[in-house]
Order: C-alpha cells, then structure tokens, then sequence
C-alpha cells in the first residue's frame, strides 16, 4: 500500500509573497541600557524590532539561522476578538496563508535543538496543527500543552470555555527530552517527602515494588516477610528489582514493611536520589502559570491609564515555557510581541531575546515596560522568584524601505533614501 502524504488546503495556499531581505535601522533615540552593569551576566544586545513581522523574520534570516533555542509566538487567534492592527478575525484561508509564510521562516531560525511554543485557541488549533505537521514534520510534534486561562464559568456560552492549547514542536522530536530541563518541584510535591523515622538519609515516601506489564524471568519470584506471610507479585506484574537486589535493600533500610512487619513490602524513595526536578506535564492549571485576569493586572499595574489587552500572557507561563526549552544566556524570540511579556520575562530569566511587532503598542507599552524592567522599577510578574534587580538593555530597529522604487517615468532604480553605507549592507544581505 503506497503511503499517501496528507496535506492542508485552502484558497490561495499557492500563493507566496517574494520577500526582499531588509537592513534593519537602528533608532539609538529609542534604545535603552541601565546605566551601569549590575551584574557580569547583564545583556545589553538584545533587539526590539517595530515593523511587519513577515519581513522581520526575513531580514534575521541570514544572521540567525538555525541560532534561536526557543520561539515562542502568541499570534492572532482568528476569532475577530483581538487588535485591528493584527487584523484577527481574517477569512480562515488568508489566515493560514499568513501563518503559513510566518512559520517557515521561524522554521529556518530554529536551532537543531531548539523548540517553537505556539499559543492559540480552539477557533484553529487543529488546522494550525496539520499545518505545522507539514511544514517541521509529524516527527517533530512534542506536545499540545493545555493552559487553564480563565477559571471562572461563562454563562453566555454553550459550554464556559477554560482554556487554550500551546503546540511544542522541535527538530528533535521526542529526543528534545534529553536536551529539555525539568521543571523545579513545587511545594505539593515537595510535602510528600517527610522523615518520621528520622533517618540520617533524609525525607523520603514510600513507593510500588511491584510493575505491571510482560512478567519477566528474574522478576517473579516469593519472599517471606517478617511476620511469616509469603509474598509474589499479584497477576499481570512484577517485582521492580531482582530477588538479590530485594534483600541487598532491605539490609540497607530501603524497603518498609509497616509497622507490624506484615505489609506488602514497599520502596523506601528518598528526596536525595530522585532528579533534582519533575518532568513537565501538559495540563497547565492556572495556580502554577497564572490566567488571563492575572496577565491583565500585570500590564495594569505597569499602565493604569491604558486600557489592557484582550490577550496578553502571565509572565509565570511564560517563565514556565523558557525554564523547560532554555538556559541562561539562550537565544529567544517572539515575532507577535503583544505588550512584551516574552522579552520581560526572558529579560528577567538572563535570556537574550529578539521581539517584533508591528502595532503603535510598541511605543506605548513595550519600550515603557522594558525600560521599567532595565531599571528595576518593575516590582510584579516574575521579578522576586527571579531575583531581578535590573540591568542589560536592548536596541531599537525598525525595517529599512524597500531596496528599489520606481522613479517618475517608471523605471526600477535604487531607493534615493539609502546611504552608501545603507546600500553596502543591503547588498551584501541579498548576495
């Protein structure tokens, strides 16, 4: 049977805009740096682009291909419910289009190791995710993580909406987990060791001796527990170790029997022996990453006088995707930079970042924002779990025009607007 490849279709999916390769300028009226260094690790070469994301992504093409651990986009959802710059609300195939052009540029950005986070909602999560399965590959497919954005109950709808999804997709595919941290326990995890018996080991919970699964040789076998009573593995398991390895633990106090020495046996799991974090999961509750309510107030309290966004993001989920996809001094970008969360946060973290956007938002409240951030003045979000105190900086761009324009008798000739120097660096960009 010949294997058929599936693809998504839609009205004017052969169309593709040919994208020139600009030079970015930057504006140093609009840059900003801390005054001095507040510690060695500061950065201060981070980017904050102004213009369409489309030909942002182009013109980062050449310098920073396959560089960027971690892209993390929120674009718009297609509902008709976010900004007018971004246009939501567009004819589902134009849309995807627009995507489509976007995501195949991020794709050639993406390290080998690196991970694209995309947060979108039910209206084109499914058409978002066989088209992202085309363009980086089934393989390439981590997770759909789920995020309790609102906790509440809406009673306008059919059924009260309570989350959005973020697809996690990487070169790797499932072997990103050998390159991927794991996430610190919290304190509910951290409740379940405790030390009554006081042993010098320290905190510690008791764990199954026995797995389910295909009996293997070696694995089944009877012992007899303190209080005389046999015991084998109940149908359809085993036990976890060898019956030597068995005794060699109880001699060494890893294995409980309760307190009258007739329990089934159980592992005793110390704090110290297990990894120093727990694997992420895809159910992402609001308690541990914020909600929609909670990113509103963050961008409040930075902007009392400015009416907040629909969508914005709570830097604790933020924060989140980076601990899992990054370390310190990574590379991360965010071409639908909203009101600058990711760039904050990854501020925050010791992360380099590059943001994009388009919209006038980027001088009313990112640069604010990260002007607070550079200072120290921002006090919320992530700032005290992170330790930030201020530092590093940032640079503005925006996209140079177009290379060529028409002059008054319709001829193709070099845009009178660039410099030598302009001309220089755009030429050696398109060769």
């Amino acid at each position: 049977m010949s294997k058929t490849k599936l693809e998504l279709t839609w009205i004017g999916k052969d169309k593709r805009p040919r994208l020139e390769p600009r030079i970015l300028l930057e504006d140093p009226t609009k840059s900003f740096h801390a005054t001095s260094k507040v510690s060695d690790n500061d950065i201060f070469d981070n980017k904050l682009i102004f213009g369409d994301n489309l030909l942002a992504l182009k013109a980062l093409e050449r310098e920073y291909a396959g560089q960027v651990k971690c892209i993390f986009i929120d674009p718009p959802y297609n509902t008709g419910s976010a900004f007018t710059h971004y246009e939501d609300g567009l004819e589902h195939s134009i849309w995807l289009g627009l995507m489509r052009d976007r995501l195949e540029l991020i794709k050639t950005l993406l390290a080998s190791d690196g991970s694209l986070w995309i947060a979108i909602d039910d209206n084109e999560v499914h058409y978002l995710k066989v088209m992202c399965d085309e363009i980086f590959g089934r393989n390439a497919f981590i997770c759909s993580m789920v995020w309790e954005n609102f906790y509440g109950r809406s009673n306008a709808a059919a059924v009260s909406p309570a989350h959005n999804y973020i697809l996690v997709y990487s070169p790797m595919g499932q072997d990103w987990k050998k390159v991927r941290n794991l996430l610190p326990r919290n304190e509910e995890s951290l409740s379940k060791y405790k030390n009554p018996d006081k042993d010098p080991r320290g905190p510690w919970r008791s764990g199954p001796i026995f797995a389910s699964g295909e009996r293997h040789e070696g694995l089944m076998y009877t012992i007899t527990i303190p209080s005389g009573r046999k015991v084998a593995p109940p149908k359809g398991s085993h036990w976890r170790m060898t019956e030597e390895n068995f005794w060699q633990m109880v001699n060494d106090g890893r294995i409980l029997f309760g307190e009258n020495g007739d329990n089934n046996p159980a592992v005793k799991l110390f704090l110290s022996d297990v990894q120093t974090g727990v694997v992420p999961r895809t159910w992402w509750p609001h308690g541990d990453v914020g909600h929609s309510q909670e990113a509103k107030r963050e961008v409040q309290a930075l902007f009392p006088e400015i009416i907040p966004f629909d969508t914005p993001k709570p830097e604790r989920l933020i924060k989140q995707v980076l601990q899992i996809a990054t370390n310190e001094g990574d590379l991360v970008l965010d071409s639908f930079a909203g009101s600058g969360t990711t760039g904050a946060v990854a501020h925050k973290m010791g992360r380099r970042w590059i943001m994009v956007e388009l919209g006038e938002h980027c001088h009313t409240h990112v640069i604010p924002r990260l002007q607070k951030v550079i200072d120290g003045e921002d006090k919320g979000g992530v700032t005290e779990s992170t330790g930030w105190q201020g530092g590093g900086g940032f640079r503005y761009y925006k996209l140079a025009p177009s290379l060529m324009k028409k002059d008054q008798w319709d001829n193709w000739v070099i845009n009178p607007e660039y410099n030598q120097e302009m001309l220089v660096e755009a030429m050696c960009k398109l060769e």
